[in-house]
Parts: C-alpha cells; structure tokens; sequence
C-alpha cells in the first residue's frame, strides 16, 4: 500500500492501509482489460475463445498422452514435442481462464498476489516455450548436419539435461520478477491493458522508482528469449548452409521437409512478439486494440496451433492417435463379417 506524506514523499506500508488526506488513490487490486471498444460484444467473442481453450487442452494433452505411452516415440525430435506441448498447456492454463472470465462474468479484479502470481506462470513457460524451440532447433541440426552421430549425441541423458537446464534458467531469472514487484507503490491507476498481467504492463501503473525493475525486466527479455531467437536464426543459417551442400534435388528437399513444423513453431511465438515491440517503440500510435490483439495472438494462437500442425505434419503422431479408431472400425467390420458366416 501507498501513501504520500508531504515531508517524507512516498511511503508504502505492504498490507497495511492508512487514512490519509491525499489526491492520489491508494489501490489494492488491478483490473484486467477485455478487447477494447468491444465490450457489448464479449459473450459473442467468448465463443472463438473458448473453442481455442479446448482445442489448446486437448491438443497438447493428447500429444504428450500418446509420447509418454508410446515408446518407439522415446526419441529427441518427440521428447522436445512432448516439452513443447507441457509449456503450451503451463501458457494455455494461466491466460485463458482470466480472459473467459472477462467475457462471461466481467470480473475483472485481481488482488496483487493474484497478479504477481499469474505473471510469474505466463512468463516462465513464455520462457520454457522459448527455449524448447530453441533446443527442437538444435535438434534439427544435429539430425541434418550430423545424423549419423545423432543418436550418440542426443541421448536421453543429454535430453534430460537439455531439460533441467531450461527450468533452472527459467526460474532463475523469473523468480526475482514478482519479489521486485513487491516493493512497488500503486497509486496512479489500477488499470492494466491486457487481459492478464505482465510484467511491462504492472510496472506502469507505478508511482514508485521502476527503475530497478525496468533494468531487469530488459536484462530477462533479452537473455531468454531474446538470446534465443538470435541462436535460433543461427541455427538455421547452419542448416541451410548443409542442406544447400546435399547435391540431389530431392535430397534438399527433405532435409528442409523435417523443419516445416519447427518454423512454424517459431513463427507463431516469435512474430507477434516482435511486431508488438516494434510498434512500441518505433510505430506510430495505434488504436489500443490492436495492441491487445497482438498480444493474445503471442500468448494464445501457439498453444492452439502447434498441436494441429504437429499432427498434421508428423505421420507417426497422427497414427498414434488414429489407432484407436482404426482399432474399433476394423473390430467392427470383423463382427460383422463373422454374423454374416453364421448366416
């Protein structure tokens, strides 16, 4: 909590509120914002939304339910699938509920833990995402560039590191975020912009010094995800550079055949954060919904898309969950055939 006192300037008291005669409001909750301009409109846009939630839930679930029972499916290319599809349900879970609630209920208030808590979930597995796609890179080129050491190189162990490194990193850089938030002073406006809480977002309403937190925030952007990319476009100049080696057509041709979901993966998550730091800091000033809108697109179109482009584009997927009704089709027909023998 926050309080002005002419002698001594800000003074904040966590959980304590103080009667005080003074023009600025002291707030104790945030409120999140819908879409803009469109608020008679939300129980019709809810729709949409709410078949993307379940698209997202059923997708990556059924991805990592066919990995995990599936053995033959043990390898790197479909280990870091299964990491992909738990980040994208981590991303799916901490942003959609507040937005349907938005749209059906209008409840837009969230206490500060509850913020600080949800901001902490949508940016660690914003960064988990990150640097899966980054290690399902590094898996590409090793199996295009060195594919007879692929397997002696991505070992389960190998995975299993790749694995724990990323959540170590993560939380490393992640944990300090809403504990720096905590000593911030709200009492400006209460109002977010987005229709959840990040971290760029909160510290704005700030009447405190954000400094600190501005300088570490910037410093967590650009040594995960931001690292990230970079190493990812390194990567691929590496494996174009060996695929344009490959001397048959057709050779070249599946090689570069093996990435498609990979970039399609990084196109989805990287593209509208990108566009939307571009427009901050160098577009001209644009209508506040079209900013919401390439949010969302960041934190909700990859959960929902990459499971239907992994199933559509990895046969060995799609027939693993295709099996079961294949199953129950041919037992059918077998049934059948059999009463048609007794008669």
């Amino acid at each position: 909590m926050c309080f002005w006192d002419i002698s001594l300037g800000q003074v904040c008291y966590p959980e304590i509120t103080l009667p005080v005669n003074t023009t600025s409001t002291i707030f104790s909750s945030f409120l999140v914002t819908g879409i803009p301009g469109l608020e008679a409109a939300h129980i019709g846009i809810s729709i949409p939304f709410c078949a993307m939630f379940l698209i997202a839930l059923v997708g990556n679930v059924t991805i990592m339910t066919v990995i995990w029972r599936e053995h033959t499916l043990h390898v790197p290319m479909y280990l870091f699938l299964a990491m992909l599809a738990a980040s994208d349900l981590g991303l799916s879970l901490s942003t959609f509920p507040t937005l349907l609630r938005i749209f059906w209920l209008d409840v837009r208030e969230l206490t500060f833990p509850a913020c600080f808590s949800q901001m902490f979930f949508i940016h660690t597995f914003q960064d988990v995402e990150s640097a899966v796609i980054l290690a399902m890179a590094f898996d590409r080129y090793v199996a295009i560039s060195r594919p007879l050491h692929y397997s002696s190189i991505l070992t389960h162990r190998a995975i299993a590191k790749i694995g724990l490194t990323i959540e170590v990193r993560t939380l490393t850089v992640q944990i300090p975020l809403p504990i720096l938030l905590k000593r911030l002073c709200f009492c400006r406006s209460n109002v977010l912009s987005h229709s959840y809480c990040l971290h760029p977002d909160i510290i704005k309403l700030s009447c405190s010094n954000t400094r600190i937190n501005s300088i570490y925030g910037l410093f967590v952007l650009l040594s995960t995800m931001g690292l990230d990319f970079l190493l990812i476009l390194l990567s691929y100049v590496l494996i174009l550079k060996t695929v344009l080696s490959i001397a048959s057509h057709g050779g070249r041709l599946k090689a570069l055949n093996t990435c498609i979901s990979h970039l399609c993966a990084v196109v989805l998550f990287f593209t509208p954060m990108i566009c939307l730091s571009m427009l901050h800091r160098f577009g001209p000033r644009l209508p506040s919904h079209i900013y919401v809108t390439l949010a969302n697109m960041h934190f909700l179109i990859p959960p929902v898309m990459n499971p239907i482009v992994y199933v559509l584009k990895t046969k060995q997927i799609r027939d693993e969950i295709l099996k079961p009704f294949f199953k129950k089709g041919l037992e059918k027909s077998r049934h059948i055939y059999n009463l048609n023998l007794i008669k």
